[in-house]
């Protein structure tokens, strides 16, 4: 391959700049040009597309969010919007493309892919919701957020003997909310891959007192239900204080952490390995350590497994 291309789409992540950076440096590194493409794939069907250098990624490896930018396109989930994105491509003459995002777009480059352009995707969302990776980038920033917010809100709890729900981000995966939740020591962690039954926890929360808890911690993902209507129904059922905080964006801001801004590097790098040996419609990951990658039409078809040992150790835990 002479060019290749590189687009980050969906939510933002920290690392993403990262990821980028390892994909331009290690393309330039291979005598291969590497073009930025701005604004995910509406960008890409408006040929906002730049080449870049050296110096175009330098001083990023640290900064949150991308600096390509992002967008989500309804156009180009039509057959008409990829092939204006094919032809734009092919107008720069960019033989491969590397998508840095979550399984929307991975959708983006299944389809690209099986129109014969080949394509590689990088896990980067803060949901930890892809499947055939162990950690997506962005992840582990977004839970030191969320435990940082959990360590000072537990100060206040402690102070005023209240119960606090938390509701933090992850769509329908429960990611966030369970290893926040477990570092974090909370008493109650909420997920959408389990069912729960409110007035059971509002029985819990009371057994607590009775014993002599002064505050409890609730954490509970947004794929479950809203952090207020939580906090609604314990109230009715226990009469307790309750303070509801929703974390919401922050979660996605800030610095990448050491062990996002590494994965993003070894995930960008392979990439472009696997673009340079002809290796079209995979997709990078982590698993024990090692990097894997795998089909990625495959890779849509299959669900997103939380783990349900650490949701159980949680529970034994928090007794």
């Amino acid at each position: 391959m002479k060019k290749i291309g590189v687009l980050t789409s969906g939510g933002d992540s920290p690392g993403m700049n990262a990821a980028v950076r390892a994909v331009v440096r290690k393309g330039i590194y291979h005598n291969v040009e590497v073009h930025g493409i701005y604004g995910g794939y509406a960008g890409l069907m408006n040929g906002n597309i730049q080449k870049l250098e050296l110096g175009s990624v330098g001083d990023i490896i640290h900064r949150g969010g991308t600096f390509l930018q992002s967008a989500r396109s309804e156009e180009f989930k039509t057959r008409e919007g990829q092939q204006k994105g094919i032809q734009q491509l092919k107008k720069h003459g960019i033989d491969g493309l590397v998508v840095i995002g979550g399984d929307g777009s991975y959708m983006g480059a299944k389809a690209l892919t099986e129109q014969g352009f080949p394509c590689v995707g990088v896990p980067g969302t803060i949901d930890n919701d892809i499947s055939g990776t162990e950690f997506t980038i962005g992840f582990d920033t977004a839970l030191n957020t969320v435990i940082d917010a959990i360590d000072k809100i537990r100060d206040t709890a402690s102070s005023h003997e209240r119960t606090f729900i938390i509701e933090v981000m992850g769509r329908n995966a429960g990611d966030i909310a369970l290893w926040s939740g477990l570092a974090g020591g909370a008493e109650t962690i909420l997920i959408p891959e389990e069912k729960h039954d409110i007035k059971d926890i509002a029985l819990r929360l009371k057994k607590g007192q009775e014993r002599g808890k002064k505050h409890s911690i609730i954490i509970v993902a947004e794929g479950v239900m809203s952090g207020y209507e939580v906090g609604r129904i314990i109230k009715e059922e226990t009469d307790f204080d309750t303070r509801v905080t929703v974390l919401g964006h922050v979660q996605r801001g800030g610095s990448p952490t050491v062990k996002d801004r590494v994965l993003a590097s070894r995930l960008g790098a392979r990439a472009v390995e696997l673009l340079l040996e002809g290796k079209g419609g995979r997709a990078v990951g982590i698993e024990k350590n090692e990097m894997v990658d795998y089909d990625i039409i495959e890779a849509l078809g299959k669900p997103h497994n939380l783990d349900m040992n650490l949701y159980k150790l949680s529970k034994e835990l928090s007794i």
